[in-house]
């Protein structure tokens, strides 16, 4: 497990605006934290050092890109040895349809989130490049009707 950063007041603000618009400028940032602009830069530099802040990244919409059915697919691999599953994940992470892998405890060992274009695309995906693989013992596909993204990592601040 990671070690935890000691962040203070001015760094959890920073992140706080950050985590809402990661285009704002510096100089936006610290006028609303009150900082100089040198300052919030060194801070937010420090922050992406320690691994705080992981990267920015643009969101696509699947559907209008022609993928417009979402499925996640849980998968179970026998034997369940690094030496095997290390190239497993790097080949599922590799597809242009996976979209997130999670390794998991319990009687799946992983979850992965793909989008394809139809039942047809999936079908392809789940025969060729899932269960094809030997070392994939199981594949259960649960279609997404909705999804909704969840809150910021960090609550606002609380009000005195």
């Amino acid at each position: 497990m990671a070690d935890s950063v000691v962040l203070d007041p001015v760094d959890l603000h920073l992140l706080r605006l950050l985590q809402n618009d990661a285009r704002t400028t510096y100089r936006d940032l610290a006028a609303q934290v009150g900082v100089a602009p040198s300052t919030c830069l060194d801070r937010v530099t420090r922050l992406r050092r320690a691994g705080v802040i992981l990267g920015h990244r643009l969101e696509l919409d699947p559907a209008k890109l022609g993928r417009g059915l979402q499925a996640l697919l849980s998968v179970q691999v026998r034997p369940h040895r690094r030496e095997l599953v290390g190239p497993f994940v790097e080949r599922i992470r590799a597809l242009p349809e996976s979209r997130t892998v999670f390794h998991l405890t319990g009687p799946d060992d992983y979850l992965v989130h793909v989008a394809v274009a139809d039942m047809a695309d999936l079908q392809r995906l789940v025969l060729d490049e899932f269960t094809s693989r030997r070392e994939v013992a199981r594949v259960e596909t649960r279609l997404i009707f909705q999804q909704w993204e969840c809150g910021p990592l960090l609550p606002p601040p609380a009000t005195p």
